[in-house]
């Protein structure tokens, strides 16, 4: 493992696995209340994740954030509804 930086905020591992599952579902372009069901927390719980990922990330929007998902290939979300 890897020691932090602050030059690490764009590894994926800077974010925690909820974090992780709500920015793959904000790729695939769900929204908070979509997460929300997903993932069996409230919308405002989805307001604050998506808060702190942006933050973490440096970033400014979803599409930004969908963005940085795309390019870190982190896969598909875990827990989506069909």
């Amino acid at each position: 493992m890897h020691a932090p930086t602050a030059t690490a905020a764009q590894d994926p591992f800077e974010l925690s696995a909820r974090e992780l599952e709500v920015a793959r579902l904000v790729a695939h372009g769900l929204s908070n209340p979509a997460i929300a069901s997903a993932l069996f927390i409230s919308v405002p719980t989805v307001k604050t994740h998506v808060s702190h990922i942006l933050a973490k990330l440096g970033l400014e929007s979803r599409v930004q954030l969908a963005s940085w998902v795309a390019r870190h290939d982190l896969g598909p979300p875990a827990h989506t509804r069909g």
